[in-house]
């Protein structure tokens, strides 16, 4: 058993917005939608990726970006190119100065742009809603990474363009699994490159002791943990345990432990039904009112009142009838 499952099987896409972007130069996209997590393949031509803070990167063909929210950014032709596009949450595109675009660039089933023969050509991909991903995973991740197309081959990204052309029946279903798919892919990929930013947990799998550690919080964080009792489990000693897992992962078991657990009551609560008090039982806490307390004190803010924030951002825009690209 690895680690993944604890991890990367949170991207459950809901009705995703997914389109094909066609432009031709001079093109610049404004990103104000504020999405969890966008994903952006590159099949013709190139686009840059311009973030408000931190360092613009290329995309060449096959190359992957994913941008997490709600920090904003632009994708161009050239990071020099103005502003023709702004994208605003809820997936609507306008001018810079204000006048709705959506009609005049649509350009077919899940088609957008400036011109049906453009240059360019990109997937992409959004996640609109927090409970659609792992809460973990969305905190794991930098506002911005990029997977260049010879570190990774996959037939995914075809299999997406050639289904967002397609209108039949169950084809939101069908995208909604590809994106997953291929976000899963990108992710294990970039995670396991020496030059990605991956958490301190991530690189723990390399080590036997707080790997085994790891494992037994993740496969049951209901159980009644303590030093003493995963130390036992794992074969070593109090002190050994408490000491290794702090060098490697950065912070004691039993606050990754809490964080643990706290990560995924944050998923719990946005399902249907959950209430506070099923999700505390699910993830170790005696009582509802233990459970609160600690969720507030490591989140800022209680169960109840993250439970409607996630379900108020559940509804994300229709891919049937898509206003903007990004």
């Amino acid at each position: 058993m690895d680690l993944f499952p604890g991890i990367l099987d949170g991207p459950r896409a809901r009705g995703a917005f997914a389109l094909r972007t066609l432009m031709a130069p001079p093109w610049s996209l404004r990103v104000l939608a504020e999405s969890p997590l966008t994903l952006l393949a590159v099949v013709k031509g190139h686009a840059w990726v311009i973030p408000d803070q931190g360092e613009p990167v290329r995309l060449g063909v096959g190359d992957i970006a994913v941008t997490r929210g709600p920090d904003h950014y632009r994708v161009a032709d050239d990071a020099a190119t103005p502003t023709t596009v702004v994208i605003h949450p809820g997936q609507h595109c306008c001018s810079p100065a204000g006048e709705p675009m959506a009609e005049q660039m649509t350009l077919g089933v899940r088609t957008w742009g400036n011109d049906p023969r453009g240059s360019t050509l990109m997937l992409v991909g959004a996640y609109e809603s927090p409970g659609d991903l792992s809460d973990r995973l969305l905190r794991a991740l930098p506002p911005l990474l990029s997977l260049p197309n010879d570190a990774w081959e996959s037939p995914l990204v075809g299999l997406l363009c050639d289904e967002m052309g397609k209108d039949l029946p169950g084809q939101a279903a069908v995208l909604d699994r590809l994106l997953d798919m291929l976000l899963i892919a990108v992710l294990r990929t970039w995670l396991a490159r020496p030059d990605a930013a991956a958490p301190a947990w991530y690189r723990s799998q390399d080590d036997p002791l707080v790997a085994r550690a790891l494992r037994l919080m993740h496969g049951d964080p209901a159980r009644p943990w303590t030093l003493a009792t995963l130390a036992k489990q794992v074969g070593a000693s109090r002190a050994a345990l408490a000491r290794r897992f702090n060098d490697v992962v950065g912070q004691p078991p039993m606050t990754f432990l809490t964080e643990w657990r706290l990560a995924l009551a944050a998923d719990l609560l946005s399902e249907p039904g959950a209430t506070v008090g099923t999700v505390a039982e699910q993830v170790g806490y005696g009582t509802p009112y233990a459970f609160s307390t600690a969720f507030k004190r490591v989140r800022g803010i209680s169960p109840r009142e993250h439970r409607a924030r996630a379900r108020a951002t559940a509804s994300p825009a229709s891919p049937a009838s898509p206003a903007s690209p990004a």
